[in-house]
């Protein structure tokens, strides 16, 4: 470990620390009497006086120490496991159970001896241990990309290698995605590309949100792989009762349809259909030939009106956010040229309006009266002096003309409704808003959501505001510019899912009419099976205040009647459940709270639908595999050879260990030896003087 010292002061000054104490030792042993000492007991005792004082000296010249330390890494091999069900659907289940096991550790601990390995099980999401259970639903390869690129960011990654049978249900082809780990791909070619005999529904389309009384339809898409001339009959059951059921012949080994089916939503609430395609004999696999699909039945559609002053790329965005919600029918207008009936919607997003130069005082006027939840989003076209006119619950008071790029920052005290934490993160890194420069000042019934980031400045100004007056609700953004986050959202993650679930959450608070129940869960009616169960809950006290002191517990019932209690976690001021994962099926659930001496109750049901898509393909994608190697740089190998994968990494020359240098300054007066050596100098000096009898 080298080091050296250094000192903001010329060298010359050294010179002057050791004359310092050349001189105060002459001085002070010069004329000094010790009776009978030898000399060399006099020099000796001179001597440590001269280092003592030189010492002293130097460290008021504040001298550092800095040390030069030196690293090396070896280089990284990642090995990452497909976990999905994919791989044990097929004939060599057995194979990739038991022997297949065995073989990927023996060379994890051959490539040991040189290299740092890494491991990690995907499928649906990415986890640290290799398990080899293939139970994930879905199978991800850009979820896997992204989380090695942030996993191992900026680390001498020297190859990759990837086992799976290169078939994926999620994100996007994995051969197109750039290399983000600037790494070369190694693949292990799993599964079987020899097209077996099955029989499957491939998917389904429907409604997931219908309406009482109407008739809705089904798409059921049928895929057989060679079984040309069998029969099969699909039917359609709610509990035990048959609505529908057709027979047909498979007319090709290839064999594509669509059987269109037509059901009647007679009841309401939440409907569970079981779709099944009855077996034909030496079927690879029967798991593929039924499908479950849930149907929520509600009165009436929800409608949004989005009213603009002007064409704008946000108007766009908003709309595929609400569309993604089935609950709700989304219109959108030019405010200037709406004659419809206001009243007719159950939230008016104004963007821009009222605008400068538009005359909107009428239409605003009759917003007002029929008490619309409003969503006010403002921009660079806003008439900002009649939008404080509005008592929205803030006034912007500026320069006209004059914006700022802020960026969200999300109000950790926040409470009217909750988000999720992968939502929370993607907020961080959503571009800024064009907002308006100014004072900003808020009224007392406001709840401040997003603050107004500008730089790496937290500026206090609110950026999105949830205003209650009584039963009228409004919401006010102060910045335009939301096509960016929504563009991002997909750029970062593959999905809208972040952006949606702000925009939908924030539609949701502003359309639920006041309630006056003391005691609210608010939830989902239907989670996908790789989904966590996430409820939130509210307590009120009898002036509807809200309050989160006494416990919420809550019991979920699945349909074997079998119970499973929670208890929901306090946060600010309402509670939120994590209630984890659970299997495929209808649940009952019934919550309590005692606030005060009143005991509270509500009950509810929601469903969890199964994910099969890794049942739709039985038939491996090697082809992918390959391409995916050779497009970085790797071999695809099958796993039988995983030696000669072994070898191939051995002799690339450009995985190599890197040497890194680390520099650290630390002030030389800090070191500890330093005071004990001062202290021995002194202290052996004094025995030697008093020994030698000097006072």
């Amino acid at each position: 470990m080298p080091f050296q010292l250094i000192t903001e002061k010329p060298a010359w000054f050294i010179l002057l620390c050791l004359l310092l104490g050349a001189a105060y030792a002459f001085v002070l042993y010069r004329n000094h009497s010790f009776g009978e000492v030898h000399p060399w007991l006099k020099k000796l005792m001179m001597a440590l006086r001269f280092f003592l004082v030189s010492l002293l000296a130097f460290l008021l010249l504040t001298p550092l120490i800095k040390t030069i330390t030196r690293e090396k890494e070896k280089p990284i091999v990642i090995i990452a496991q497909d976990n999905s069900e994919s791989l044990v659907t097929g004939k060599d289940s057995s194979f990739y159970r038991n022997e297949y096991p065995a073989k990927i550790k023996a060379m994890m601990q051959a490539l040991e001896k040189k290299y740092d390995v890494k491991t990690v099980n995907w499928g649906d999401r990415v986890s640290d241990q290799l398990t080899f259970s293939y139970t994930d639903k879905q199978t991800d390869f850009t979820g896997l990309m992204n989380d090695l690129a942030v996993r191992y960011a900026n680390r001498n990654i020297g190859a990759v290698v990837i086992a799976s049978d290169g078939l994926y249900n999620r994100g996007s082809n994995p051969v197109y995605a750039g290399n983000l780990l600037k790494a070369p791909f190694y693949t292990v070619a799993l599964g079987d590309t020899t097209v077996q005999k099955d029989l499957l529904i491939s998917r389904v389309n429907f409604n997931k949100v219908v309406y009482l009384g109407n008739s809705f339809p089904l798409e059921v898409g049928v895929e057989a792989r060679q079984c040309n001339g069998a029969t099969t009959t699909l039917t359609v059951k709610e509990d035990s009762l048959i609505l529908f059921s057709k027979t047909f012949l498979v007319a090709a080994n290839k064999f594509n349809s669509v059987i269109p089916v037509f059901l009647d939503a007679k009841k309401k609430g939440m409907h569970h259909y079981h779709l099944m395609l009855s077996s034909v004999s030496g079927e690879i696999t029967t798991v593929n030939n039924e499908k479950d699909i849930f149907v929520d039945v509600l009165e009436s559609k929800q409608k949004i009106l989005l009213l603009a002053a002007s064409p704008h790329p946000d108007l766009g965005a908003l709309k595929l956010s609400f569309g993604s919600n089935e609950n709700y029918e989304v219109k959108v207008a030019m405010a200037d040229q709406f004659d419809g009936k206001v009243n007719d919607y159950d939230l008016i997003v104004l963007h821009q309006v009222p605008a400068q130069g538009k005359n909107t005082t009428g239409l605003i006027a009759k917003i007002k009266a029929a008490k619309v939840p409003v969503f006010y989003i403002v921009g660079t076209e806003t008439n900002i002096n009649a939008l404080n006119d509005l008592e929205t619950g803030i006034r912007i008071n500026g320069t006209l003309n004059k914006s700022n790029e802020v960026q969200p920052l999300l109000k950790d005290d926040f409470s009217l409704f909750t988000i999720t934490k992968e939502t929370s993160d993607a907020l961080r890194t959503f571009p800024p808003l064009l907002a308006p420069f100014g004072e900003y000042k808020l009224t007392s019934n406001d709840y401040v959501m997003l603050s107004q980031q500008i730089g790496s400045v937290n500026s206090g100004k609110p950026l999105l505001v949830l205003n209650e007056n009584g039963a009228d609700k409004s919401a006010v953004l102060c910045g335009e510019g939301l096509w960016r986050w929504r563009l991002t959202d997909y750029n970062n993650k593959g999905n809208f899912d972040a952006f949606n679930e702000l925009i939908n959450k924030l539609a949701q608070y502003l359309v639920v009419k006041e309630n006056k129940s003391h005691f609210r869960i608010l939830g989902k009616h239907t989670f996908p099976e790789n989904e966590p169960i996430v409820f939130d809950a509210e307590v009120t006290n009898d002036n509807y205040e809200l309050i989160n002191i006494p416990d919420i517990n809550i019991t979920i019932t699945n349909g074997e009647k079998k119970t499973f209690p929670f208890t929901f976690s306090k946060t600010e001021k309402t509670y939120t459940l994590n209630a984890g994962y659970f299997p495929s099926g209808n649940y009952h659930y019934k919550a309590t709270v005692k606030a005060g001496e009143k005991i509270y109750n509500n009950e509810g049901e929601f469903s969890i639908s199964a994910i099969q898509v890794e049942q739709n393909e039985t038939t491996a994608d090697h082809q992918l595999l390959y391409a995916l190697a050779h497009k970085t740089g790797g071999e695809m190998y099958d796993p039988s050879h995983l030696d000669s994968l072994e070898k191939a990494l051995e002799n690339r020359d450009d995985i190599k260990t890197i040497s890194y240098s680390h520099n650290d300054l630390k002030d030389l007066i800090n070191l500890k030896w330093v005071f004990f050596l001062l202290l021995a100098l002194l202290s052996l000096e004094w025995f030697l003087r008093k020994r030698s009898g000097a006072y």
